[in-house]
């Protein structure tokens, strides 16, 4: 028989907003993603831990740059599967179901939000490639838009999927999710759910949850979401994450 595993889980699918970071613009802590990224080194050194990559809506830049602090060397998901990076071989891969209808979709939503909405105050968070987040400071504000935006956008026959995060409406392409980065995440590396765990803290995450066999949430996290872990860490963002890798 070959030897028996040295550790339960090969990787842990982690989010960033809300558990790596601050959704919004507080500082990071530095302190705790550097111990995170000590935990990476010792997962490939001793293979007796699951090392911790990424699955995010950010846009593919600010994935990358979070998983190179955090010394990751397996695939990251970006801009909620419209991109799989390899930090090994530094390759981008866009979803190949994206094709140029799609993106012609996405130019014609990013200037219909400008015209539209740019006088009231909503802005586009930059990067992103497939796909259109809109942001307001005043949150109240940004959520009375979201049937406007669903509105126009299923009148122009545009193929998005409306979601709220805390602070920011992401329209999303209809045929990418985390879902389907993380089915491509697995093709990529041969992980499959029994050999997975993962970490999330809102609604968007659940597609996280179907895909491992272990979820944890931070205290932050969604009540929605901490319904569906197997553990809800008593501390919050990356304290949480720390804790919840300290299990695995």
């Amino acid at each position: 028989m070959p030897p028996a595993p040295k550790r339960r889980f090969d990787a842990v699918v982690c989010d960033i907003d809300g558990c790596l970071c601050p959704e919004t613009t507080d500082d990071f802590d530095g302190p705790g993603l550097l111990r995170i990224a000590e935990h990476n080194r010792l997962a490939r050194e001793q293979e007796d831990r699951p090392p911790l990559t990424v699955c995010s809506g950010r846009p593919e830049p600010f994935v990358e740059a979070m998983s190179r602090l955090l010394g990751n060397r397996l695939p990251c998901v970006a801009e909620n599967g419209v991109w799989l990076w390899h930090p090994v071989g530094n390759r981008y891969d866009m979803d190949p179901g994206i094709g140029p209808e799609h993106l012609r979709a996405v130019q014609g939503a990013r200037a219909w939000v400008a015209e539209v909405l740019g006088p009231r105050g909503v802005v586009m968070q930059p990067g992103k490639a497939g796909s259109v987040s809109l942001y307001h400071t005043d949150t109240g504000l940004l959520r009375s838009l979201e049937p406007v935006v669903k509105e126009e956008f299923e009148r122009r026959g545009w193929p998005f999927r409306l979601s709220m995060t805390w602070f920011y409406i992401n329209c999303d392409l209809s045929i990418v999710s985390k879902a389907t980065g993380l089915d491509r995440f697995m093709a990529a590396t041969g992980l499959t759910r029994e050999r997975m765990a993962g970490i999330g803290d809102t609604m968007g995450d659940l597609a996280i949850r179907e895909r491992v066999a272990f979820f944890g949430c931070p205290a932050n996290a969604d009540e929605r979401v901490k319904a569906h872990a197997d553990y809800v860490s008593p501390r919050a963002e990356v304290g949480g994450v720390l804790d919840i890798l300290s299990r695995l």
